[in-house]
C-alpha cells in the first residue's frame, strides 16, 4: 500500500491560537507518515507553544521571522513557497485568514502563503462567534472559492471560552487524513489529462435598446462548475461565458466573455475551428431569438402597445454537430418543462451529439438559479442514466466521468 505523505515536503504554518498546542501532535504524525516538515510560526503562535518543541519534533529549525538575529540570515519566503509540496496552515486564526484574503504579508507565514505555488490547506480554529461572523465567512469564501485553497472544516465541541459549537481545530488525525486523501487522488490518472475542452456557460442578452434586453435566468454556475472540474481532471479549458457576475476560480481556465448569441456563436465556432478541441460541452442558455432591429436610443413608453419583431439566432450546437470529427466529443444540454425524454432524444439525434444532459424545471432544485441540479444523461448508444439531486460541482464530476467513458471507447 502506498504512503501518500512519504517524502512529501510539508510547510506547516502555525498561528496564534490556543489550538496551537495540537501542532505538536500534528507535526509528530506527519513525521511518522514519512513527510518532511518545515514549521513556520507567527510571533503570536510562539506564546502558545514553544518553537523548541516543534523544532525537536520536526528535526528542523522553526522559522518565525524574516531573518535570524544571531546570524543575520534571511529566511526567504519565496524559497519556502517554492520548496513545499503542500502548505498546511493549522491552526489558522481569524486574524491570519483576514490577512491572507486581503493579500497582507507582514509576517513570514503570510508572505510565504503569497509565494506558494503548491496546494494550500487551511484548518481554522477560533471561538464560535468569531467563526460565524460574516467577516470570517467572507474571508473563507474568498480563500476557497476565489483563491482555490482547500478548507479542512472546523469541528463541533467545547471551545476555550466554555461555549459549545463550531470552531474547534480539526483533530490532528483528521487533518492528516485530509492530506492523505488529497494526495492519493492526485496520484491517480486524471480523466482528461492532455485534452482540450471547450465549454459555453451562462445566458445571452439580446439588446432591445441601450437599456433593455431579452435574456433568461441562467447564472452560468453549471458551466463554470464543468470548467473547474475539467481543469482539475487535467484538461486545458476554454470557457465562453455569457453575461454573469460569476467567474471560475482557477486562473489557468481561459475565459472569453460575450454578451449576445451572435458573440457566443463567433467565439465558440472560432475556438472550435481554429484550435484542436477534443471535447465541447455547450451548457450555455443561448437565446433562440433576438430583436430584428435594435434601437440606438431608449424606447420611450407610449400609450399604445409595443410590438417587437424577433428573428432566430444561429444554432451553435447544431453547427458544431455538423462539422465535428468522429474523434471529437460533443455534449449538449436540454432544459425542458414537458415530454422531457422525448424532446432530449430528438435534440440528441438532430444535432449529432454524443450525449445530452437533460434537466427538467419540474424537478425541485434543478435548473437556473440553484446551487444544485438533477440530471438525466442520454447518449447516442441509447443508454439513459438518471442521477439524484446533487451540487453542481458533483453533477459536473458525473458529466466529466461520462466523457471519460467515451474517451475509453
Amino acid at each position: 500500500m502506498t504512503a501518500p505523505l512519504k517524502d512529501k515536503k510539508i510547510l506547516l504554518g502555525i498561528c496564534g491560537s490556543i489550538a496551537a498546542y495540537k501542532a505538536a501532535l500534528l507535526t509528530r504524525l506527519l513525521i511518522k507518515k514519512g513527510a518532511l516538515v518545515q514549521v513556520v510560526m507567527t510571533e503570536a503562535a510562539t506564546q502558545f507553544i514553544s518553537p523548541l518543541t516543534l523544532s525537536t519534533l520536526s528535526k528542523r529549525p522553526v522559522l518565525t521571522r524574516f531573518f535570524t538575529d544571531a546570524e543575520q540570515l534571511w529566511n526567504n519566503h519565496v524559497e519556502l513557497g517554492l520548496w513545499a509540496d503542500v502548505f498546511l496552515i493549522a491552526p489558522a486564526s481569524g486574524n491570519t485568514l483576514a490577512k491572507m484574503s486581503n493579500g497582507l504579508c507582514d509576517n513570514l507565514l503570510t508572505a510565504s502563503y503569497l509565494s506558494a505555488r503548491c496546494p494550500v490547506f487551511i484548518a481554522p480554529a477560533m471561538d464560535l462567534d468569531m467563526w460565524l461572523h460574516p467577516a470570517t465567512q467572507r474571508n473563507i469564501d474568498f480563500l476557497t472559492q476565489k483563491a482555490g485553497n482547500h478548507l479542512i472544516p472546523v469541528e463541533h465541541g467545547e471551545l476555550a471560552s466554555g461555549l459549545v459549537g463550531k470552531g474547534r481545530l480539526a483533530e490532528p488525525e483528521h487533518i492528516v487524513a485530509h492530506l492523505e486523501e488529497y494526495l492519493t487522488q492526485q496520484s491517480k490518472p486524471r480523466l482528461l489529462e492532455g485534452k482540450t475542452v471547450l465549454i459555453t456557460a451562462g445566458p445571452t442578452h439580446e439588446p432591445i435598446d441601450p437599456v433593455r434586453f431579452i435574456g433568461n435566468r441562467s447564472t452560468g454556475k453549471m458551466g463554470i462548475a464543468l470548467a473547474e472540474v475539467a481543469h482539475k481532471e487535467g484538461a486545458k479549458v476554454t470557457l465562453v461565458l455569457g453575461p454573469t457576475a460569476l467567474s471560475p476560480n482557477h486562473p489557468a481556465i481561459e475565459v472569453i466573455r460575450v454578451q449576445t448569441a451572435e458573440e457566443m456563436y463567433q467565439a465558440t465556432v472560432g475556438a472550435f475551428t481554429k484550435r484542436v478541441i477534443d471535447v465541447a460541452i455547450l451548457a450555455a442558455a443561448v437565446s433562440d431569438y433576438t430583436p430584428k432591429t435594435k434601437s440606438t436610443v431608449k424606447i420611450k413608453k407610449k400609450s399604445s402597445d409595443l410590438t417587437l419583431e424577433l428573428q432566430k439566432t444561429k444554432d451553435i450546437l447544431k453547427h458544431l454537430g455538423s462539422i465535428k470529427q468522429s474523434e471529437q466529443i460533443l455534449v449538449g444540454f436540454a432544459l425542458e418543462t414537458n415530454n422531457e425524454l422525448e424532446h432530449a432524444q430528438q435534440k440528441l439525434i438532430r444535432k449529432n451529439l454524443d450525449f445530452i444532459v437533460l434537466n427538467s424545471l419540474r424537478d425541485k432544485g434543478a435548473g437556473f438559479m440553484h446551487n444544485t441540479n438533477k440530471i438525466t444523461i442520454l447518449d447516442k448508444y441509447n443508454n439513459i442514466q438518471r442521477f439524484e439531486l446533487k451540487s453542481k460541482q458533483a453533477v459536473a464530476q458525473d458529466i466529466v466521468q461520462k466523457i471519460g467513458s467515451f474517451l475509453d471507447i
